[in-house]
């Protein structure tokens, strides 16, 4: 049976090649991608990069995913840490026993609903994301990518492919 991955992008500001690289990684590896944003319509990326979102994070549901990849960005910080349906898709995910992930600002996210205490993980390093990663419990590393059971997180834009690769190589395992 395919796999699916449901990558979440903001509909302004998101990283190109943060969303691009690891989607094309997926895709070549026979992965189905799904991309949900927070609004319906063209996404843009923050040089510029256009994206059509396949569906809104509100009408996601989670059981048919096999994953779910968190992009980051500036726009992440604005349109998803805080973002209800974004937090319920992760949280639902990861109660599965299901792959999480999230590169760059984006690990944030996994902080606020509360995966990553006791978890090691990286992120793009601000006073904001340590703070936010800090409050959550994480084990803060500066590794590019880091793999911490079910949950994959990616430091920035430099990491992208490798997060790319060790996402499909957990979900073809």
């Amino acid at each position: 049976m395919e796999k699916k991955v449901l990558m979440i992008i903001a509909p302004r500001d998101f990283r190109d090649e943060e969303y691009r690289e690891p989607k094309a990684i997926l895709e070549r590896e026979g992965l189905k991608v799904v991309v949900a944003s927070t609004v319906a319509g063209t996404a843009r990326g923050m040089f510029g990069m256009q994206a059509t979102p396949d569906t809104t994070v509100d009408k996601v549901n989670p059981a048919e995913f096999d994953a779910v990849v968190v992009i980051g960005g500036s726009g992440s910080q604005t349109h998803l840490w805080n973002n209800v349906h974004v937090h319920k898709i992760v949280k639902a995910l990861h109660q599965q026993g299901r792959l999480v992930a999230a590169i760059c600002i984006s690990p944030v996210v996994l902080a606020k609903v509360g995966l990553l205490k006791g978890k090691k993980t990286t992120v793009f390093r601000t006073p904001t994301t340590i703070n936010e990663l800090e409050k959550g419990g994480a084990l803060i590393s500066d590794a590019p990518v880091v793999v911490d059971g079910k949950i994959i997180t990616g430091r920035g834009p430099e990491a992208a492919k490798e997060f790319g690769r060790k996402i499909a190589d957990n979900l073809l395992r």
